[in-house]
């Protein structure tokens, strides 16, 4: 019969197995040096007396969680589904646990999280677009806290990081815009205090330079990157007096958005607007009519970043800086080529 109580410690289960408490220990962490035999009896004095390891408890005796935090911005898009995606994949291949905290984009809470989690309840960190890392990330620096931001410029070549070329995905998306003969195209906008939001626009800007479009303010409506941003951003650029013929959104969620905002005035899509989306998260294909969008790799930034974490673990000394996936454009069907006298 299995006893189950939260007064059993490290000491109780040694003596249970007839071993050291420092062997105990080391079952605990995952020590390769143990015997296999030994490894048994231990876990079987674990099970019998129900012994449940105290996490940060054993990173303070000098051990590892054997967990990492990973804080997200929400849980409401395919975007964020998609980077947990491949950081659980890439979890699940080693003996680490995800602990998910999501901060719905406060920056105190970001902060206040990071705090209580670097301070033994995990081994390292993943921070998800985090809104002002420059708050906390000289602190992990100085104390030596393994992180890696993803989707973030990071705060120096040094920094830790995993981002997409937001730049040229912005460039490409109107460019092809502009080769289907679109000149007055609408932008909506992510947070602008995001560098994933500032590249994008600033790749929109490059392209209407690019091909001698004159830039007009008006065509520019400030997003923050939720769904209902897209139809009210639409709906503001259809109001004006000489409406887009496209819109670029900075997100595939702001992109339906405003497709739902076009075909609310009687306007079809991409018959009489044209648009684009970011991303490209599951939905994107899965809609109708399916999303033109720029493919932002989001599983293997996930992928990446949670193995550039683990490196840092394993090689506490090792110096890395911002890793850059590309993107690319996926052609559907929510773009066609300027009509004659639209």
């Amino acid at each position: 019969m299995v006893k189950i109580s939260s007064k059993v410690t490290i000491v109780d289960v040694a003596a249970e197995a007839g071993v050291s408490f420092g062997t105990v220990s080391r079952v605990i962490n995952h020590d390769k040096h143990v015997r296999d035999e030994t490894r048994e009896r231990v876990l079987s004095a674990m099970q019998r007396l129900g012994f449940v390891a105290n996490r940060q408890a054993r990173s303070l005796a000098g051990g590892k969680t054997n967990s990492v935090g990973v804080l997200v911005p929400d849980l409401g898009t395919g975007y964020i589904g998609e980077i947990i995606r491949g950081i659980d994949a890439e979890l699940s291949l080693s003996n680490y646990d995800l602990i998910l905290y999501t901060t719905h984009r406060t920056a105190s809470k970001e902060a206040n999280f990071v705090a209580n989690l670097a301070t033994g309840m995990v081994d390292g960190l993943l921070l998800v677009l985090p809104r002002n890392p420059a708050d906390f990330i000289s602190n992990l620096t100085q104390n030596n806290f393994p992180f890696v931001l993803i989707d973030h410029q990071g705060t120096g070549k040094e920094c830790p990081a995993v981002g997409a070329t937001n730049w040229q995905g912005g460039f490409t998306a109107t460019e092809y815009l502009i080769q289907l003969g679109h000149q007055r195209i609408g932008f909506i906008t992510g947070w602008m205090d995001l560098g994933c939001a500032l590249d994008r626009l600033e790749g929109y800007h490059a392209a209407l330079r690019t091909y001698h479009i004159p830039e007009k303010p008006d065509l520019i409506y400030k997003g923050n990157f939720f769904q209902q941003d897209g139809f009210e951003g639409a709906s503001a650029l259809l109001d004006l007096y000489e409406p887009p013929t496209a819109i670029f959104a900075s997100n595939d969620v702001m992109a339906m958005g405003a497709m739902d905002a076009i075909r609310s005035r009687g306007l079809r899509v991409p018959e009489d607007v044209s648009v684009i989306g970011f991303d490209d998260i599951p939905q994107a294909s899965l809609i109708h009519p399916t999303l033109t969008t720029i493919n932002q790799p989001l599983e293997k930034m996930g992928r990446v970043a949670t193995q550039m974490l683990l490196d840092l673990l394993n090689n506490p000394e090792k110096k890395t800086g911002r890793i850059e996936l590309p993107t690319q454009l996926v052609v559907r069907n929510s773009c066609r080529p300027l009509r004659e006298g639209q």
